[in-house]
C-alpha cells in the first residue's frame, strides 16, 4: 500500500498519518511518500511508518513534471498493490504517474476547484473530469464532497468514508481542565473567548471573522479572538489587527484550545468534511460555522450557529451570542459531544480498508494471471 501526499501539515497530514497508522496495526506493508520535514514526516517516523522523500510543492507548476516523474519512479521501486493518493498535488502526479496501471484511491480532501478562480478553476475541473478514467474510487469525506464531483460531472466511483475523530483523545473538558488550559494559554479564567484553529488562507475565512470582531466587541467590550495558524493571509491579518484579536503558530496539539474556548468560529468559504470541526464537537464546544457542504452536515439544530459564507454580520451576532449565554453555549455543548459519537474514526478508517480490499480484489480477479487456465 503506498499513500502519497503533498500537504504535510494540517488536516491531510493528521488524516494520512492515522489511517496509516491503522493500516499498519492491521499487518498491511504501507509505505508513504511524502515530503521531508512538517507534521506529517515526524508523525510517520513517531509510529514507525515507512517512508519515502517526495519533494513536491503544494501547487502546480513548473516543477510538476518533475515532480510526477519522480513518483513513478518511487512507485516501481515500491510497486505496491494498489496507490492512494492524498489531494490535488498528490492526486495530479499520482494518477499521471499510474495512468490506471495499478489500482488507484483518490482523495481529494476538498476539491481543487474550489480553491481556484477563473480560467484556473476551469483548468482544475476539466483535469478532474479527465484523471477520473484513471481513478478506481475517489473516496470523499463528507456527503457535500461527493455532492459536488456528481454535480460537476466528475465521473468515476464515488465512495463517502466520513472524516473521523477519535472519541477517546477529544472529550468535553470540565471547569477544573478548563481553568487549568487557561492559566497554560495565559488567558484570564472570565475572559469571554472566541477560538479559530486551522491555516490561516482565503479557503478558512479567518479575514471575514476579523472584520466582525469589531461588532462582537460592541456587544462583549472584554471578548477576545485568538487566531491559532500560519498561512499566506497572515501578513495581512496581522496589519489589519483589531482590538482584542491575537494571533499564535500552529500547535500539534489542539485539544487545550477547545477545552479554554467558549464558541470554536469556522468561518470556512469551502470544506471537505473539517476535522477541526468534528475534534471541536467531540471537545463539547459550541460552534459557529459557514453554512457550507462539509460543515453544516455535521452541524446540526442545537449544535450551534450556522451562518452564510462570507458574512460577517451573522458571524458576529452569532458569536456575540454566545460569548453572552452561557447556558445555551452549556447546551451545545453537551449536544455537540454526544453527536460527535456518529464521527467515530474507528468506523472511518474500518470502512476505509474495506473499500481498499475491495479494489485490490476486483483487480485480482480482473488480472490474466487470474483468469488463466493451468
Amino acid at each position: 500500500m503506498l499513500h502519497a501526499a503533498q500537504p504535510t501539515d494540517a488536516g491531510v497530514a493528521r488524516y494520512v498519518a492515522a489511517a496509516t497508522i491503522d493500516q499498519l496495526t492491521r499487518g498491511w506493508r504501507v509505505v508513504v511518500a511524502c515530503p521531508s520535514g512538517g507534521q506529517l514526516a515526524a508523525e510517520l517516523t513517531a509510529h514507525g511508518v515507512p517512508r519515502r522523500h517526495w519533494p513536491a510543492t503544494r501547487s502546480p507548476g513548473v516543477d510538476t513534471v518533475g515532480e510526477t516523474q519522480r513518483l513513478r519512479r518511487l512507485i516501481s521501486q515500491v510497486d505496491p498493490d494498489v496507490v492512494h493518493l492524498h489531494s490535488a498535488k498528490a492526486g495530479l502526479a499520482g494518477r499521471l504517474a499510474v495512468r490506471g496501471a495499478r489500482p488507484t484511491l483518490f482523495q481529494p480532501h476538498g476539491w481543487s476547484w474550489l480553491a481556484a478562480r477563473g480560467a484556473t478553476a476551469y483548468g482544475a475541473l476539466a483535469w478532474e473530469r479527465l484523471a477520473a478514467r484513471w481513478t478506481d474510487v475517489c473516496v470523499c469525506v463528507g456527503e457535500g464532497e461527493a455532492t459536488h464531483a456528481r454535480h460537476r460531472r466528475v465521473g468515476t466511483r464515488h465512495v463517502v468514508v466520513r472524516n473521523g475523530v477519535d472519541l477517546a483523545n477529544f472529550a468535553p473538558a470540565g471547569e477544573q481542565a478548563r481553568a487549568a488550559a487557561r492559566d497554560r494559554l495565559g488567558i484570564g479564567h472570565d475572559v469571554p473567548l472566541a477560538v479559530c484553529l486551522g491555516r490561516i488562507t482565503r479557503q478558512k475565512g479567518q479575514d471575514v471573522l476579523v472584520t466582525a470582531w469589531p461588532q462582537v466587541r460592541e456587544h462583549c467590550p472584554t471578548a477576545q479572538l485568538w487566531i491559532v495558524g500560519d498561512g499566506d493571509l497572515l501578513p495581512a491579518l496581522r496589519g489589519d489587527t483589531q482590538p482584542g484579536v491575537r494571533f499564535v503558530p500552529p500547535v500539534t496539539d489542539p485539544r487545550p484550545w477547545y477545552a479554554a474556548a467558549d464558541v470554536v468560529v469556522l468561518p470556512s468559504r469551502w470544506e471537505g468534511l473539517s476535522l477541526t470541526l468534528l475534534e471541536a464537537l467531540s471537545s463539547g464546544c459550541s460552534v459557529v460555522v459557514s453554512d457550507i457542504p462539509g460543515l453544516a452536515e455535521a452541524v446540526t439544530p442545537g449544535l450551534g450557529a450556522r451562518v452564510p459564507v462570507g458574512d460577517s454580520r451573522a458571524v458576529a451576532q452569532s458569536v456575540a451570542r454566545r460569548l453572552g449565554d452561557a447556558d445555551l453555549r452549556a447546551a451545545e455543548g453537551r449536544a455537540a459531544a454526544l453527536a460527535a459519537s456518529a464521527f467515530d474514526a474507528r468506523r472511518t478508517y474500518e470502512q476505509l480498508a474495506a473499500v481498499t480490499v475491495q479494489i485490490v480484489t476486483a483487480h485480482f480477479r480482473r488480472s490474466p494471471m487470474h483468469n488463466r487456465s493451468d
